[in-house]
């Protein structure tokens, strides 16, 4: 790797880009440049992803220097395609998310040398749990759950300030969220109304407890699956900043945690790294085939029994934020209303729409 080499790496997720613009010895220190592109509703996910290496082109010319290598992160094949196509004949590696989260926590000595991890990412738009092995970047199993994140848990707390007749919008109760990783209480006012409402750390974990619980059964579904004891639980994402989340998995799942002071940077990081080695094209991860694993690493009746439990719960759960999300700002009602629910995925479980 050249040092003194500018490069930029991009996270691509379902609720927009992160980019970071730095030189490709430096990822674990303060950048030259960041920035974080919301998606736009309706918008493609390239569309975050193209804004934001605009962006810092713009600030690489401002210092009269050039990008030598760009990479950007995916966790599904068809945001990899739509950022392929619009990329046309720009240079860019598309690069496997967890391929790039692994990358940067062996650059930092935080990834064990032997043994597998659980990457845990819990971001704005739903949780992603991995788990791979560390010494041949291998990805043994994997599920996707868009109920629980960050959205949703946003949701929930507009619920509560509602209920005590605060209303606000989205970005709004984001911000009081995400205030309260660091603060212990806020105080949440109304523009309109006038009205307050105080809102503690405690009372965000508790409307969160219900998710963070079932996606702690989840971890250890996956574990069972494999039949693989990790050596490690990665948080990753920006929700797991909250110091009352992160320990509360630590308790449940009791796993040593590694985490990193920005969660929700370390994928951006890693595929800083990876474009100091100026790829092109993809770089994917290899997967473990379901006949790879010998009969008895099949999850047992029982561990089937544990999932069908947790999946049940987390339908629940979802039906629920699913009507909130739902729920226009401008009506701010509790749940029960609901005329389209909106449609979602449980842990690697088909799309469901609750009637």
């Amino acid at each position: 790797m050249d040092s003194m080499v500018l490069v930029l790496g991009v996270s691509a997720g379902a609720g927009g880009a992160r980019a970071m613009l730095t030189h490709s010895d430096q990822p674990h220190l303060p950048p030259i440049d960041r920035c974080q592109i919301p998606r736009r509703a309706g918008g493609g996910v390239e569309e975050p992803v193209f804004e934001a290496i605009c962006q810092m082109r713009a600030a690489a010319d401002r210092r009269d220097e050039l990008i030598t290598g760009t990479a950007v992160t995916c966790r599904c094949p068809l945001h990899a395609d739509a950022i392929r196509t619009t990329a046309g004949r720009t240079p860019l590696a598309i690069v496997d998310e967890p391929l790039a989260q692994l990358r940067y926590l062996r650059f930092t000595g935080r990834l064990p040398t032997t043994g597998s991890v659980i990457l845990y990412d819990l971001g704005s738009s739903g949780l992603t749990i991995t788990h791979a092995d560390c010494r041949t970047d291998t990805i043994l199993s994997s599920k996707r759950s868009t109920v629980l994140g960050g959205d949703g848990y946003d949701a929930l707390l507009r619920w509560q300030l509602t209920r005590g007749g605060v209303l606000t919008d989205k970005l709004t109760s984001r911000r009081h969220r995400e205030e309260l990783s660091s603060a212990r209480v806020i105080t949440a006012m109304d523009a309109n109304s006038g009205g307050r409402a105080v809102v503690t750390r405690s009372d965000l974990a508790e409307l969160c407890a219900a998710g963070i619980h079932h996606s702690a059964s989840f971890v250890r579904q996956l574990i069972e699956e494999t039949g693989v004891q990790p050596e490690a639980l990665v948080l990753l994402g920006g929700c797991t900043r909250n110091p009352d989340i992160r320990e509360e998995l630590s308790e449940m799942i009791e796993l040593p945690v590694i985490y990193d002071e920005e969660p929700e940077y370390v994928s951006a990081r890693g595929a800083v790294l990876l474009a100091a080695e100026r790829p092109t094209g993809d770089v994917r991860m290899a997967r473990l085939r379901s006949g790879d694993l010998t009969a008895s690493l099949v999850p047992t009746t029982t561990g089937r029994r544990k999932l069908i439990a947790a999946v049940a719960v987390t339908l629940a759960l979802g039906a629920t934020i699913a009507g909130l999300l739902a729920i226009d700002h401008s009506a701010a009602q509790p749940p029960g209303g609901v005329n389209a629910p909106t449609p979602i995925e449980v842990a690697g479980i088909p799309a469901t729409s609750f009637n």
